[in-house]
């Protein structure tokens, strides 16, 4: 399988789904924890379900913080997902403070209790982009995505918020910066919005060719 694209396995992740999700519009992807196929990949995928103090000490004791340090210094593409997001920032306090990878400034924080608000946050909301700009290619301004989450990030720097969603606050659903984009939400398990956000960074951002016949052709097709 190519090395074009690699989806990150440290233990904690929907890896196949995501796999299937871009095998449907014409991309084979290779699942490793090897940091040979990291440090050889064109474009990396970093999805993650869990605990962030877990998901650092999985991405550490597999030594693959420093393939994906260095792919991110390097200013090659790369695509997180919900705790794959996470990670990216400085700090996380989920069991007490927990260092991230420290891409991007912020921390990662619990939502506060609040009279009818669910915590965690699960099911589909609305995502409203920070400006024109921030346009996941051909997906409407405040189409529906899945969301599984307790925690959100909190940008230092608010250039790199790309989108926002409200769960009795507004909060900050995706980030990007370069060729990095990271999403709280699951584009693989968000029907139209979501394979169509995946086709966006594999093929907009990465700039890869479709390698597999895929099913799905044009948004509406899903």
């Amino acid at each position: 399988m190519s090395l074009d694209l690699v989806i990150v396995d440290y233990g904690m992740g929907n890896l196949r789904s995501v796999q299937k999700a871009l095998e449907s519009i014409g991309h084979n992807a290779m699942i490793s924890s090897d940091p040979k196929h990291l440090g050889s990949a064109q474009a990396l995928i970093l999805p993650g379900v869990g605990a962030f103090g877990d998901g650092m000490q999985n991405i550490f004791s597999r030594e693959l913080h420093q393939p994906i340090l260095d792919h991110l210094k390097a200013e090659k593409p790369l695509l997180g997902i919900c705790l794959g997001m996470q990670l990216l920032f400085e700090t996380g306090y989920e069991d007490g403070e927990q260092k991230g990878l420290g891409w991007l400034g912020g921390d990662v924080v619990r939502f506060s209790p609040m009279p009818g608000i669910k915590i965690p946050h699960m099911g589909w909301n609305q995502v409203r982009y920070a400006n024109s700009e921030t346009q996941f290619g051909n997906v409407l301004d405040q189409s529906y995505y899945y969301f599984v989450h307790a925690y959100h990030v909190r940008p230092t720097d608010l250039e790199v918020v790309a989108t926002r969603t409200e769960h009795g606050i507004p909060f900050v659903s995706s980030v990007r910066k370069g060729k990095v984009l990271a999403t709280q939400f699951h584009p693989e398990k968000s029907q139209k919005p979501g394979v169509e956000l995946l086709r966006y960074f594999v093929e907009g951002i990465a700039g890869l060719k479709k390698n597999c016949p895929g099913k799905y052709g044009k948004l509406g097709d899903f």
